[in-house]
């Protein structure tokens, strides 16, 4: 059975992740401040953006004006904060006031329901109050609505960074505004009652903009928006697995890591496809798909979860100039700057779209060609190719991981390999006897030119030929891909260890000891933490070879995420539990990377490209895990570890055998 909505709710008490919470339809996208009950920030809903927007509510009983957000502490006079749950599609607070005025007890619990609208820009805040005074109260509610500067911004510049606000809205109404040719108006069903001894107050507003807004009164917009996420995630996870388990942590940690893919998907129609896969876009930002994250981390759940849709963003990708750019827009615009690891996550998507729906030899060739023409964009060093500055790659802070390196020089020849198979798989008829032989070639010059025996590592080379040896993630990367001998691989295995690359609540982009480029400032890709695709890549790399309680050693490090975030952000510390609290790091689409380990790696799960499936279940030294309701080709597959059984379709396999 497909998980339901309320099985991804989080307790936002245990958020470690403050001021960044967010919910999305998958049209709107909506900010729920810290510490407020009843307070909305900033909203998006591409083309419209209202980053500096706010409706804040006070509320009022028996004449008395309580604000809501009370700062901490005793003198913090007002509603008080009492928790709440994040679920796709909504977010619903908690408050309490109680206290006496004049020797009258005045009692009430709050629960507000934020809503983004689906289909339309904007969302609805509902708010119950129930009466715990034990007499009649008269309840009002007082919005102040702030429509900031919202502006129509092109969906081909939506690009990384958060569209700002635009010159400030100005009243045209009790509760409208106009900014250029964007109008916001604020809608209610009454913002007054009288509330018995026990009984509860419901009230609804609406903040919509857009002309053409849909017709209804705020509960039924909310209603309707809840039925169509409910339609959305239903679609999106009916090909997923379930799991369970009884490893402490690793339930929660899939459906956190899920979760990261359902914000990630777009429904607008305007968009170049639907869904459109963002890389992050919850606050705004990075609302736009690049080729690297979308097809490198995790291509077969976001294969499961997208259905043939899948082919569509791989062609939607294709037709970027990924010599130019690394992204596109939602309407299918370039942005960026060309990308040292584009043309490996294409093959990477491409493999997966073959093994979940074929691919044609027209699509196989056009593939072949791009990856051609990306490779040709970077500087040939023999069999080699210079990838040039952290403008193209990792983006660390200090000199390092530059120019010809392992990594993605590695991937080109994987890439290379890859598209051989699919040439012979689909019929294209690509020069495969060349690809196999440029590929060696390429994995021979890695080898010989970059790997230092005396360190056990890889050195990066520059130009003038300087180089860094630097004890980066990013060579495992170059390992999983095929550029190391068995010895090679045993000395750089030896770095997983406490106190280098492994911590206790993940892996470290720079290992601890490197001295020299290690730092606590980036943590994305310079240390003391990883980008959030890379640690669950790494145990699956451990897992795929033969590795098993080497992956797990990873991956157990990285559970704690699902006890703390609702969904994961795009990277976080690896010496504590949390991620930074500045920057623009709310959610990333590699959150999918976590399922797509456990299913792939520890459940043993291997989609093929010629369309079969291998399922090898191994013992986890922690536990079992159960998968049950894959949708692979028409067949349904369970799996466990704890019995290392095999079913399709009601009938037992025997593990290893191909299914077809």
């Amino acid at each position: 059975m497909p998980y339901a909505v309320d099985e991804f709710a989080f307790d936002l008490r245990q958020s470690v992740a403050p001021g960044h919470t967010w919910v999305s339809s998958g049209w709107t996208t909506v900010h729920a401040p810290p510490g407020s009950v009843c307070g909305v920030g900033g909203w998006f809903a591409p083309p419209y953006a209202a980053p500096d927007a706010g409706l804040a509510v006070e509320l009022e009983a028996d004449g008395h004006r309580i604000a809501d957000g009370a700062a901490p502490g005793v003198a913090g006079v007002g509603l008080l904060h009492a928790g709440g749950t994040w679920q796709p599609g909504r977010i619903v607070r908690l408050g309490t006031y109680h206290r006496r005025h004049q020797g009258e007890l005045l009692s009430f619990q709050v629960r507000s329901t934020l809503t983004p609208l689906y289909g339309q820009a904007g969302f609805v805040l509902e708010v119950e109050i129930t009466n715990r005074a034990g007499r009649e109260v008269t309840v009002a509610l007082h919005p102040q609505a702030d429509p900031g500067g919202p502006r129509r911004v092109p969906l081909g510049e939506w690009g990384w960074v958060p569209p700002e606000p635009g010159p400030k809205a100005a009243s045209t109404g009790r509760w409208a505004w106009r900014a250029g040719d964007v109008t916001v108006e604020l809608s209610h069903e009454g913002l007054r009652q009288d509330v018995p001894a026990g009984g509860t107050a419901v009230f609804a507003l609406a903040v919509r903009a857009g002309a053409g807004s849909a017709p209804g009164r705020p509960r039924e917009l909310a209603a309707r928006s809840g039925a169509q996420t409910r339609r959305r995630l239903a679609s999106a996870l009916a090909r997923v697995p379930r799991l369970s388990s009884d490893i402490p942590g690793l339930e929660p940690y899939w459906r956190g890591s899920l979760a990261s893919g359902l914000v990630c998907l777009w429904d607008n129609p305007g968009f170049i496809t639907s869904p459109f896969v963002a890389t992050s876009g919850l606050d705004g930002g990075a609302l736009c798909s690049y080729a690297w994250d979308t097809g490198g981390y995790a291509p077969h759940l976001l294969m499961l979860m997208l259905g043939e849709a899948g082919t569509d963003v791989l062609e939607s990708l294709m037709k970027v100039d990924l010599t130019h750019h690394y992204a596109l827009a939602p309407d299918g615009t370039g942005l960026g700057v060309p990308y040292a690891y584009s043309g490996w996550s294409l093959v990477t998507l491409a493999t997966a779209v073959a093994a979940h729906h074929g691919l044609s030899p027209a699509l196989v060739t056009q593939l072949h060609d791009l990856v051609e023409g990306l490779d040709a964009r970077f500087t040939p060093a023999g069999a080699l190719r210079d990838y040039g500055t952290q403008h193209n790659l990792l983006e660390m802070r200090g000199a390092g991981w530059e120019h010809v390196v392992a990594s993605p020089n590695a991937e080109r020849a994987w890439c290379l390999d890859r598209l051989a198979e699919l040439s012979e798989l689909s019929g294209a008829r690509l020069p495969t006897g060349e690809l196999r032989s440029r590929a060696r070639d390429i994995r021979s010059a890695i080898a010989r030119e970059l790997w230092d025996e005396s360190e056990g590592w890889f050195r990066c080379r520059y130009p003038d030929g300087h180089t860094e040896l630097v004890q980066h993630v990013q060579a495992f990367d170059a390992m999983r891909n095929g550029a190391c001998t068995p010895e090679m691989a045993g000395a750089m295995l030896s770095r997983l260890r406490d106190g280098s690359f492994l911590a206790p609540y993940g892996v470290s982009a720079v290992a601890a000891d490197d001295r020299l480029h290690y730092e606590l400032g980036d943590t994305d890709w310079s240390g003391g933490g990883a980008y959030t695709g890379e640690g669950p890549q790494l145990a699956l790399a451990l897992w795929e070879r033969g590795e098993p309680s080497l992956g797990w050693e990873v991956m157990r490090r990285l559970l704690w995420m699902g006890r703390h975030f609702p969904y994961f952000p795009q990277e976080h510390y690896c010496d504590r539990p949390a991620a930074p609290p500045a920057g623009r790091r709310v959610n990333i689409v590699a959150g999918l990377a976590g399922a797509e380990a456990i299913l792939t790696g520890a459940a043993g799960v291997r989609f093929q490209p010629d369309g079969g499936l291998v399922a090898l279940p191994a013992a986890l030294p922690d536990g079992g895990l159960e998968l049950t309701g894959l949708v692979y080709r028409e067949h349904t597959i369970d799996v466990s570890t704890v019995s290392g059984t095999v079913t399709v379709d009601g009938r037992p396999r025997e593990a290893g055998e191909v299914i077809r």
